[in-house]
C-alpha cells in the first residue's frame, strides 16, 4: 500500500495545540521523524508514516488526511503540488470531433485537468521536487492519445481556448464593453451566429462590471467558442444561466465538435451534461486529497455509473449509496399546515421593467419552488418577500420574520467560518441537531477553521446556505443555492432545506434554475413567465406536475426518464418521443407511459 497524506495549510494551527500530531505519533518515539516541523508546520513524511491514523484523530482541526491507496495506483500519479498536498492520477483521453464531459465532486481534480490541458499547469506526474522536461512526460503516455497532445503542446503547436470556472472574477481582469472585447477575439468570424444563439445583443453596449452573473457567463463561452483552437475547454458553463440558456449553451459547444474540434466540459448540471457530452470521464477520490480519473465511458453508461457509484471494468465503489430519483412527482408534504404567508396581486416596476404577481400563499411545512427564465422577475419577487425591495404602493412584508441568501455572494465576514456561524445560530451552533442536518450534510465542519474571505466560489455557497438556515424565522429564501455545487452537494443541500423546513415547522421559498434539484427540494412550483428584461408574471403557486408543465411547454423542451436510474434527460428537439410529450402534454413525468 502507498500512503497520500495530505496536511490542509489552512486549519493547521500547531500553536493552539500545541504540536498534537507530532507527540502523539508513534513513529516519532522511535527517533525517526515521520513527522517533522519546518516554519512551524508539520511535514508528513508518507515513505515513513505506518497509517495508524493517530495524528487523524488527535488534530482538534481536522487538518490531516492519510489515505491508502494501492501500489499500483501510485504508478499513474499525474500531478502534484507539492509535499502533502492534493494528488491527481491519471488524465482523460480527449479526441478530436468528440465532447467529454468530465464528472465528479468539487475538489477531486476536473478544475487542475483543464488547467493540465490547457499548459496554464505543466503536468509534473507527482515529482513536484524536480519536474520533468517535456520529453520525459511524452515517454509517460507514449501509447495513449495523450503522447500526441503533449508532444503538440511541447513544441507550441497546439492552441487552447480556455473557460474558467469563476466568471465573476472575469471583470476584475478584463474591462471594456461586450461588443468590443468579443468583436477582437471573433478569429472564427462566428461572433454574429454566436450571438443570436445566446442573446448577446441585449447587453452589446455595457461594460463588464455591470453583467449580471448569468450574462457573464454567455459572454464567456461565446468567447472561448470565437476564438480559433485546436482544443476547447469549459469549466462549468451553465452557471446562472436558466433551462432554455443551458441548453443553447449546450448546442454551440457541441456545434465545435462539426470542426472535428477537441472538447472538454466539466459539468454538475447532469441534464446538459448528458445532453451535450458524447462520453464520460468519472473523477472518483476524497476531494482535497487525491482523485482518479476513470476510462471513458459512453456518456448514458458514464453519468449512470456515476449515480450508482460502482465502475465495474475498475471494481471500484466510491460511493456507499445510490444516488436515487423520483420517477413520479412526490407528494405534497404532509407537515404542510396553516397559511403561514398570503399575498393579493401587486406590481413592481423599474424604468424599461415591469413586474406583476397574482395571488398566492404558503404554508407551515411547505416549500415553492421558483422556475423561470433569467431576468423575469424572480429575484425581485424574491427581494420583495425579504423586505429589500417594495412593491408598487408600498406593499411590503415586513412582520414576517425572514432569512434571505442572495444571489451573488460576496466574502466580506472578516473572520472564520465557526465565528460567522456562532454569531448566526447562537446557542443552536453547539446542538448535536445542528451538527447532523446542517453542518454534517453540507460538509460545513471541515471549514469551520477557515477564514471567509479565504473560501472558494462553492464553499462559500455552502456556508452561506448554512449561514441563512441557522436562523430561526418563520420564512427561507434562497436565491439559487445550487450554483457551483456539485451534484452531490445539490442534493444535500435540497435535504438540509427540507429537513430544517419540517423540524422547524416553517416554509421556505427556493430559486433555482437546475430541474432535477427542484425535483428534490419542491413540494409546489411558482412558474414566471413573460418577456426577459422588460416584463414578467408571477403565476400563484400549482402543484410540481402542473408547474413543470407550464415551465417546460413555455420552454419549449421536453425530458423523459433513464430507464436505469430514474434520472430526468432532456429529449432531442423534435426525436419522436420530444413530438409525443408535446401532443399528450406532458413535458416532464410521462406519466401516460407507465400507466
Amino acid at each position: 500500500m502507498t500512503r497520500v497524506a495530505v496536511l490542509d495549510a489552512y486549519k493547521c494551527k500547531p500553536k493552539r495545540c500545541g504540536r498534537l500530531c507530532y507527540r502523539f505519533c508513534p513513529i516519532v518515539r522511535t527517533h525517526v521523524e515521520a513527522i517533522r516541523f519546518e516554519k512551524d508546520k508539520p511535514v508528513i513524511v508518507e515513505s515513513l508514516c505506518t497509517g495508524c491514523g493517530i495524528c487523524v484523530k488527535k488534530c482538534p482541526f481536522k487538518a490531516i488526511s492519510i489515505v491508502n491507496i494501492p501500489d499500483e495506483l501510485e504508478k499513474e500519479c499525474s500531478h502534484r503540488f507539492g509535499e502533502n498536498t492534493f494528488k491527481l492520477y491519471r488524465l482523460p483521453t480527449p479526441s478530436p470531433g468528440t465532447v467529454l464531459g468530465l464528472l465528479g465532486q468539487n475538489g477531486i481534480g476536473k478544475t487542475t485537468t483543464l488547467k493540465i490541458f490547457s499548459n496554464e499547469i505543466k503536468v509534473n506526474l507527482g515529482n513536484y521536487k524536480d519536474p520533468p522536461n517535456w520529453d520525459e512526460i511524452i515517454r509517460h503516455f507514449r501509447g495513449s492519445t495523450l503522447q500526441e497532445y503533449f508532444q503538440k503542446m511541447a513544441e507550441g503547436k497546439l492552441r487552447v481556448s480556455h473557460k474558467p470556472q469563476y466568471v465573476d472574477k472575469i471583470p476584475k481582469v478584463v474591462s471594456g464593453n461586450v461588443g468590443e472585447l468579443l468583436e477582437k477575439v471573433d478569429e472564427r468570424k462566428m461572433l454574429e451566429k454566436i450571438a443570436e444563439h445566446l442573446e448577446l445583443k441585449q447587453f452589446w453596449s455595457r461594460p463588464l462590471e455591470v453583467l449580471s452573473g448569468g450574462e457573464l457567463q454567455r459572454v464567456a463561452v461565446a468567447a472561448a467558442i470565437c476564438r480559433e483552437a485546436d482544443v476547447y475547454l469549459f469549466d462549468e458553463p451553465s452557471s446562472y444561466l436558466d433551462v432554455n440558456q443551458r441548453l443553447e449553451v449546450a448546442k454551440a459547444i457541441r456545434s465545435l465538435k462539426n470542426n472535428e474540434k477537441t472538447v472538454i466540459v466539466a459539468e454538475h448540471d447532469l441534464a446538459i451534461l448528458d445532453y451535450l457530452s458524447d462520453q464520460i470521464c468519472i473523477f472518483y477520490g476524497e476531494p482535497g486529497v487525491y482523485g482518479v480519473v476513470s476510462n471513458v465511458h459512453g456518456v448514458r453508461t458514464g453519468i449512470n455509473i456515476y449515480l450508482q457509484g460502482y465502475i465495474p471494468d475498475e471494481n471500484v465503489r466510491f460511493r456507499k449509496e445510490a444516488v436515487i430519483f423520483h420517477e413520479k412527482p412526490p407528494t405534497v408534504s404532509f407537515g404542510a399546515g396553516e397559511t403561514l404567508l398570503k399575498w393579493g396581486k401587486m406590481t413592481k416596476s423599474y424604468e424599461g421593467f415591469k413586474l406583476d404577481v397574482q395571488p398566492g400563499e404558503i404554508k407551515r411545512g411547505d416549500i415553492i419552488g421558483i422556475l423561470g427564465p433569467n431576468g423575469i422577475g424572480k429575484t425581485t419577487f424574491v427581494k420583495i418577500l425579504a423586505g429589500v425591495e417594495e412593491a408598487d404602493g408600498g406593499v411590503k412584508f415586513d412582520k414576517l420574520e425572514v432569512s434571505y441568501k442572495p444571489q451573488y455572494i460576496s466574502a466580506e465576514y472578516e473572520g472564520t467560518v465557526q465565528e460567522l456561524l456562532m454569531n448566526v445560530a447562537k446557542e443552536n451552533f453547539s446542538s448535536s441537531w445542528y451538527r447532523t442536518e446542517i453542518l454534517q450534510p453540507l460538509k460545513i465542519d471541515l471549514l469551520l477553521d477557515r477564514n471567509v474571505t479565504e473560501l472558494s466560489g462553492g464553499e462559500l455557497q455552502k456556508v452561506a446556505i448554512a449561514a441563512s438556515l441557522s436562523r430561526k424565522v418563520e420564512l427561507y429564501l434562497l436565491d439559487e443555492p445550487s450554483a457551483y455545487l456539485d451534484v452531490e452537494e445539490r442534493l444535500n443541500m435540497a435535504r438540509a432545506i427540507r429537513r430544517v423546513v419540517e423540524t422547524h415547522n416553517v416554509a421556505a421559498f427556493v430559486v433555482e434554475h437546475d430541474v432535477v434539484a427542484q425535483d428534490f427540494i419542491a413540494d409546489r412550483l411558482m412558474i414566471f413567465t413573460g418577456e426577459p428584461g422588460i416584463s414578467g408574471m408571477a403565476n400563484s403557486p400549482t402543484s410540481l406536475r402542473d408547474g413543470m408543465n407550464m415551465f417546460l411547454k413555455e420552454m419549449e423542451v421536453t425530458f423523459r426518464r433513464d430507464p436505469t436510474t430514474k434520472r430526468p434527460r432532456v429529449n432531442k428537439e423534435n426525436s419522436k418521443l420530444d413530438k409525443f410529450q408535446k401532443q399528450i402534454g406532458e413535458y416532464y413525468y410521462v406519466r401516460s407511459l407507465h400507466q
